[in-house]
């Protein structure tokens, strides 16, 4: 077992990283626990075509910029995680991996967290593990029958994987829109979404989003109207390649399938559809399994939290999980804030004890 610590942040992506800034500038003793064996957090896992929703500038982490990148507007997920590994170096962040955290218990006036590689005690503990590692399939009739290939969208890496194939990707979100337009060209496309897709207008990105993200929130804390925040101005922002797609009439969405079936899948009306491949762009639930010897879940698996902090444990403090962790707290530009919100509770508290 090591020797206490202030703060162990679970997690060495984005979230993670901006935590361990905010605790840096404070003079916090903390270290990062990371579960990746190389730096650049679920960034290092996309598929080559992802993009970003914002210029490089618009989707920095505190403290510095995320350098354009050379020839793009949206810069790829290798370039953002060319800017985590810098940004981990620069800041000389106590990153230790790999970790994976299995549990976090009291113990008396620390957390005990514990881990695949020994014990850490720690009088606040940052959980920053995000969504990546916890895909989300919906149980849909039929799906254990079908058989040809299902996968997620972690699973996925590029179209030349399914050339000449016949495959439906499911999800109307940014994902699907994005792994969609990416096989729209090269195989026998279905895009299948639940609501007509709803398209941000062209000149909107992230920048446009966070804004909106963050005046919810204020309007929320103030009991003001609720202004629907992001919610309210679509569910896909249209980076170039997807509006490329989409312009060329090559982003046809169709309704929702009733069932799987062992060849392909079946429509409302019964009509049926053959299928090699299902991509599932269905999203993500919280990872936060490590987190339930602390026996504090609420509704829809949250943990209930004013701010970052956990109602029911206020030496914990959770990031990047969505706008329930703060307004945009799962983007690059968006945990900044939240970071430094449960940096400076945590110094607040360990300063008073």
């Amino acid at each position: 077992m090591s020797a206490p610590v202030d703060v162990v942040v679970i997690g060495g992506g984005q979230s993670g990283l901006a935590a361990g800034y905010h605790l840096r500038r404070l003079g916090l003793d903390f270290v990062l626990l990371d579960a990746q064996p190389t730096p650049g957090g679920a960034w290092q896992h996309a598929w080559d075509s992802l993009r970003l929703f914002s210029p490089a500038a618009y989707s920095s982490l505190p403290g510095r910029l995320m350098p354009p990148q050379p020839g793009e507007t949206y810069p790829d997920a290798a370039h953002v995680v060319t800017y985590l590994r810098d940004y981990e170096q620069r800041y000389e962040l106590p990153v230790v991996r790999p970790v994976r955290v299995e549990a976090v218990r009291r113990d008396g006036e620390f957390l005990r967290v514990d881990t695949d590689s020994g014990t850490w005690r720690a009088r606040a503990v940052i959980s920053a593990t995000g969504t990546w590692s916890r895909p989300f399939i919906p149980a849909v009739p039929g799906r254990t029958e079908f058989r040809g290939a299902q996968l997620h969208t972690v699973e996925y890496r590029g179209p030349h994987d399914f050339a000449g194939q016949r495959v439906i990707v499911v999800g109307g979100g940014n994902s699907g829109a994005q792994i969609a337009a990416d096989l729209a060209y090269d195989t026998h496309l279905a895009w299948v979404t639940l609501r007509e897709p709803r398209y941000l207008a062209d000149d909107i990105d992230g920048r446009a989003l966070f804004d909106h993200a963050t005046a919810r929130r204020r309007a929320l804390d103030e009991g003001r109207t609720d202004t629907g925040g992001v919610a309210s101005l679509g569910d896909i922002v249209a980076v170039p390649p997807v509006r490329a797609a989409r312009d060329a009439g090559l982003l046809k969405a169709q309704p929702m399938f009733t069932r799987l079936t062992a060849t392909g899948v079946e429509w409302p009306d019964s009509m049926t559809t053959k299928a090699d491949v299902i991509i599932w762009c269905t999203g993500f639930r919280p990872a936060l399994s490590h987190l339930a010897p602390l026996a504090l879940r609420g509704p829809r698996g949250r943990i209930p939290t004013a701010g970052t902090q956990a109602l029911g444990e206020p030496r914990l403090h959770l990031l990047g999980y969505g706008d329930w962790t703060g307004p945009a707290s799962a983007t690059l530009i968006g945990v900044g804030r939240p970071a430094r919100e449960a940096a400076r509770a945590i110094a607040e508290r360990l300063g008073a004890s």
